[in-house]
């Protein structure tokens, strides 16, 4: 079975059209040449964007030149009211430091540290799991939250803030389009930035929240009395060019993209790689062999068993990056193939493109797990596999990612069988991250 994939748009489409298609998905507003195109351009008004798939130039962008190819302001904009001016949004020297202070909390050290919250979330959701049909996006949504909340705070999802803020970022996910209008238009500082006033509600509760959380951790603190846990290590981390620390206010900044990035991206992989595990079962059954053979305590070299499972997670990467596009800029004219761009372009990389690529990619549609252990795709997943991006920028959390979801898949196949329900294919959609347009439906029977 090929897993399902939105339907793309005609190639011309006037920019009004364009621009109604993008902000109600940005998957579906994209012609199909882009399977198969090394590079588009597209010109607006105020602006040349050029998406590549190229893996020479996305190489160039991310991994050679970075300095030369900064974050896209115009994607800011419509994630400002929630993220400040967060390590995700930064850049230059304020990202240089922001990721100073950040990275060593993510060292290979700490992931063997955190496991067993992870596994104690993975426990819970298995636990709050039933038989019958079940809209697997929500659950995914909560266990991933969970492990956040116990991670970073040592907090289960059950206490009271970490509930609530869970509550607020479900809801900030369903109205914040991927884009805002205000990416399109040559805006000045003062002007609006046509947030909806839903989405600009639950931000500033999300943030209150957070501010809730680091203030009491900075309490803790000051009082020796705090866990040892990200959030601790994150904010007794000294820059060690400057010894400055994080101030509660930055804190809210880098604690508010860590559980967008670690919820919302760890929830949409978890998701999809269940709903692929449950229209394939022959993976479905090797899985549930791996994780049978887990121990009943958290082990964290038993990880090591879960080989097929992490290339079932991988292929779910592939096929359903959570994060399905990136936008730099250029900070100067770049040749990019036979054209010109001028500076202030926009240069879009497309993990959902690139990773579904049909020059690059054998069967780049289906589902094969088997393919991460073929050598003709070792250029594959080197040069056309970037769900966490790649270079300097690379997503601090993509160990701690690669932890989780296999973890998390295993725990779950361990305890339940999975198929999906009858009449319901899921779309997906990108809005912050890709989801299923009505939910992901599947069938769970005890094993």
């Amino acid at each position: 079975m090929i897993p399902p994939k939105p339907t793309p748009r005609p190639d011309r489409v006037s920019l009004w059209r364009y621009l109604q298609l993008f902000r109600r998905d940005i998957l579906s507003a994209q012609p199909a040449r882009l399977y198969h195109a090394w590079m588009a351009e597209f010109r607006t008004p105020f602006f040349r964007s050029y998406m590549v798939n190229d893996p020479a130039l996305i190489a160039r962008v991310l991994t050679e030149r970075p300095v030369d190819f900064p974050k896209s302001l115009r994607i800011a904009e419509g994630l400002r009211p929630l993220l400040g001016n967060s390590v995700f949004l930064t850049n230059g020297d304020a990202w240089k430091r922001q990721r100073r202070i950040i990275d060593p909390a993510f060292e290979g050290g700490r992931l063997r540290e955190t496991f067993p919250a992870m596994w104690a979330a993975g426990l819970a959701t298995v636990a709050r799991l039933t038989p019958g049909t079940h809209e697997i996006e929500e659950h995914t949504s909560h266990a991933a939250a969970d492990v956040i909340f116990r991670t970073l705070f040592s907090l289960p999802i059950e206490d009271a803030v970490a509930q609530a803020t869970f509550h607020e970022f479900r809801a900030y996910q369903r109205s914040q389009p991927i884009l805002n209008l205000a990416a399109f238009l040559p805006l000045p500082a003062w002007f609006p930035r046509f947030h909806r006033p839903r989405t600009l509600k639950s931000a500033r509760r999300i943030r209150a929240l957070i501010t809730q959380l680091t203030a009491t951790r900075a309490d803790q603190i000051a009082a020796g009395q705090a866990p040892d846990d990200l959030a601790t290590k994150i904010m007794t981390t000294a820059d060690p060019l400057t010894g400055e620390t994080f101030s509660t206010a930055e804190m809210v900044d880098q604690v508010a993209i860590f559980f967008l990035a670690g919820h919302e991206t760890s929830a949409s992989a978890l998701a999809w790689a269940l709903y692929l595990l449950a229209t394939h079962p022959e993976a479905q059954a090797r899985v549930a062999q791996e994780a049978a053979s887990l121990p009943d305590s958290p082990d964290f070299a038993a990880l090591s068993r879960l080989k097929f499972t992490r290339d079932c997670f991988r292929e779910a990467l592939r096929l359903y990056p959570p994060v399905p596009m990136m936008v730099r800029e250029t900070t100067q004219p770049e040749t990019l193939r036979d054209r010109t761009a001028p500076k202030g372009a926009q240069i879009v990389l497309s993990p959902w493109h690139l990773q579904r690529h049909d020059r690059i990619w054998t069967n780049p549609d289906g589902f094969d797990p088997d393919r991460w252990g073929r050598a003709e795709n070792r250029a594959c997943a080197r040069d056309a596999f970037i769900p966490f991006s790649a270079g300097p920028r690379v997503c601090t959390g993509a160990g701690f990612a690669m932890v989780e979801g296999p973890l998390l898949l295993a725990l779950i196949l361990r305890a339940f069988h999975l198929a999906p329900a009858a009449g319901k294919v899921p779309v997906p959609v990108a809005h912050l991250t890709v989801r299923a347009q009505d939910g992901i439906h599947l069938q769970l029977t005890r094993r």
